[in-house]
């Protein structure tokens, strides 16, 4: 007859080989994760995207998001502005957009073009959209994080960024 004593190491032994066999299908999965490029931080494509009633969609209450929209100090951001053609700031706006590693166009139209933007390391995306307004001459802007609360002011740096590329081009 075995006494416990004699039980507890095989215990410990058998659930020391499952935590091992845990982590180690946790590992792979993580490593097909990377390998396929996809993420599960990359969350959905919002549904409120593109032009409505012929302006962007507003921020959510949450401070990931900024819009020239948007007239409080946590959400608002100044539109774009540009000294050339409609047609060439939007090309330019493209041709910036396309030089980021992180970015790719999803949709464009004349007056519109929409980007998501991948952080390299979690695979968070941020939805990006560009309308050219003609009535003020201007390009309104919204870039918005799909998850969390907080973008650690990744989306207004990201906005400004632009902007500092669009006026070199313009100069």
């Amino acid at each position: 007859m075995q006494t416990t004593e004699g039980q507890s190491p095989n215990l410990l032994k058998k659930m020391l080989y499952l935590i091992i066999a845990v982590l180690v299908v946790v590992a792979l999965g993580l490593g097909v994760l990377i390998a396929s490029n996809t993420s599960i931080f990359a969350g959905s494509r919002p549904d409120n995207l593109g032009i409505q009633a012929g302006r962007l969609a507003s921020c959510p209450s949450s401070p990931n998001c900024v819009s020239s929209y948007s007239e409080d100090a946590e959400h608002g951001i100044a539109p774009l502005t540009y000294d050339s053609s409609a047609e060439e700031a939007i090309a330019n706006l493209k041709t910036i957009i396309n030089s980021e590693d992180s970015a790719k166009v999803v949709e464009e139209s004349e007056n519109y073009l929409y980007a998501e933007f991948t952080s390299s390391l979690m695979g968070f995306v941020d939805d990006v959209e560009f309308y050219l307004d003609p009535e003020a001459n201007v390009i309104q802007v919204r870039s918005a994080s799909r998850l969390g609360q907080s973008d650690l002011g990744v989306n207004r740096e990201r906005i400004e960024t632009i902007r500092g590329k669009l006026y070199e081009y313009s100069s």
